[in-house]
């Protein structure tokens, strides 16, 4: 699963737990299934972040210039 589409049903488990009307055993599936797909996400975002910092530039030298990945607001 890409990561959009993980991200879309994270939101989803969030909106059904936050509605409450699920069971407690629902609720405590949808909340591992969230985590799981929380961690999942994060890992791809921390992964983007480096292709990021390596495909930034290569200075005169052929060295590879670097930038931390900031998100803009």
């Amino acid at each position: 699963m890409d990561f959009e589409k993980k991200l879309t049903r994270l939101e989803e488990l969030v909106a059904k737990m936050e509605a409450g009307d699920l069971s407690l055993e629902d609720s405590l599936k949808f909340f591992e299934e969230g985590v799981k797909l929380s961690r999942e996400c994060n890992t791809q975002l921390t992964q983007a972040e480096q292709k990021v910092k390596v495909l930034m530039a290569i200075d005169p030298s052929g060295k590879p210039v670097t930038e931390d990945f900031q998100v803009k607001e």
